[in-house]
């Protein structure tokens, strides 16, 4: 029996071997297919990076404004933009406030508009316009108006408004002449 335990012991001993032999080997070979997968994206990012970089280097303009001459071999003129503008009258209402202090909001804008033609019907479409801008307005907080952002907001909503007022009629952009909150 003593031998018995000896064979056995022998014959685990390797397996055990082995064991650790095909375990140092499956990290190896796993070892291998990562560094593999790993330095094939590498190498793709880094020829996305040159092409995009000899692209925007060689081939976006370099950054030059080409003119055409004229006849005399002075740039060509640029012609204004078919815009107008149209005035709106100055607009005061009371906003909210958190505490329930009262607070108002002076607001002069300008409109943009396609062509100069079209002042007149804005014209006759100012109640409604007015209308528009005095319910939305009046809704405001003081906290909607800080910032850069919710400026932003305000014009984006006024010239939505607007737009839906002036059903025929399309502004192209609300521009602040005066905004004061007091």
């Amino acid at each position: 029996m003593a031998k018995d335990t000896s064979k056995s012991s022998a014959a685990a001993a390797e397996s055990e071997q082995d064991a650790e032999g095909v375990e140092t080997e499956a990290p190896n070979k796993r070892f291998g297919k990562k560094f593999l997968l790993i330095a094939a994206a590498g190498a793709l990012v880094l020829v996305l990076g040159l092409g995009a970089g000899a692209y925007f280097l060689f081939f976006s303009g370099s950054g030059e404004v080409h003119k055409t001459k004229m006849a005399g071999g002075g740039p060509t003129p640029l012609v204004a933009p078919q815009v107008a503008f149209f005035d709106m009258p100055d607009i005061v209402v009371n906003i909210q406030t958190a505490d329930g202090t009262p607070a108002y909001l002076k607001l002069s804008v300008s409109l943009e508009l396609d062509a100069a033609d079209e002042k007149p019907g804005l014209q006759i479409l100012m109640p409604r316009i007015v209308d528009q801008f005095q319910s939305y307005l009046r809704e405001l907080r003081v906290d909607d108006l800080r910032g850069s952002a919710g400026v932003m907001r305000l014009k984006e909503e006024l010239l939505r408004r607007i737009n839906v007022a002036a059903a025929p009629y399309s502004v192209r952009d609300v521009l602040l002449k005066e905004m004061i909150v007091q």
